[in-house]
């Protein structure tokens, strides 16, 4: 299997507010910037040859970003990548832009059974990450190179569920931080 090269979009307003950002098209932060050119320099260092790897991330604005930052940190054209709506985040549908303790307050029924259920548990119009485990397995048996993706949080839980066959509560609850690059490299993953 190709190596695989993740990372998240930086941080956004939502994300240091603690919103449901989902599929709603939020811009990158000062921090989140600066988080896209840390790891587009650190992966350049570890990993020399990834300036021969595909390109790939979510069309949303925050990833094209942390792309276009990246890359230009790594001394590449910025704009030499092609998207992917696959790579998306999970929709949260009509919880997008709330936060969990507003949430609690609102449906707090609806809170309670993804409590019990994070990995099947739909919200009201959005998806379950049961459903984006199948769209993103679906572009793993595309990945034919080896390849950098820039996408989001719920994506790369998904993915290193998929990778280290791991229990699918155990994927819902994985911390994916802004300021770190993973690494597949065809057996393991690893952070840098």
């Amino acid at each position: 299997m190709p190596r695989i090269i993740f990372i998240r979009h930086g941080e956004t307003d939502w994300n240091a507010e603690g919103r449901f950002q989902g599929q709603k098209d939020i811009p990158l932060n000062a921090r989140g910037r600066a988080q896209a050119r840390r790891n587009g320099e650190t992966l350049i260092a570890a990993i020399p040859d990834v300036v021969e790897f595909d390109f790939v991330a979510s069309p949303l604005y925050r990833t094209r970003e942390t792309m276009e930052i990246a890359r230009g940190a790594m001394g590449l054209d910025p704009a030499g990548y092609r998207t992917d709506p696959i790579l998306k985040e999970i929709t949260f549908g009509h919880w997008e832009g709330y936060t969990a303790p507003e949430l609690e307050v609102r449906f707090p029924d609806l809170v309670a059974q993804r409590d019990i259920d994070k990995w099947g548990f739909v919200p009201p119009g959005g998806e379950s990450y049961a459903d984006l485990s199948v769209r993103v397995g679906a572009w793993l048996d595309t990945v034919a190179y080896d390849t950098v993706a820039v996408s989001h949080g719920g994506v790369c839980r998904v993915l290193q569920g998929l990778l280290s066959d791991l229990d699918p509560h155990a994927v819902t609850m994985l911390n994916i931080r802004q300021d770190r690059v993973m690494v597949w490299d065809g057996e393991h993953i690893s952070w840098i």
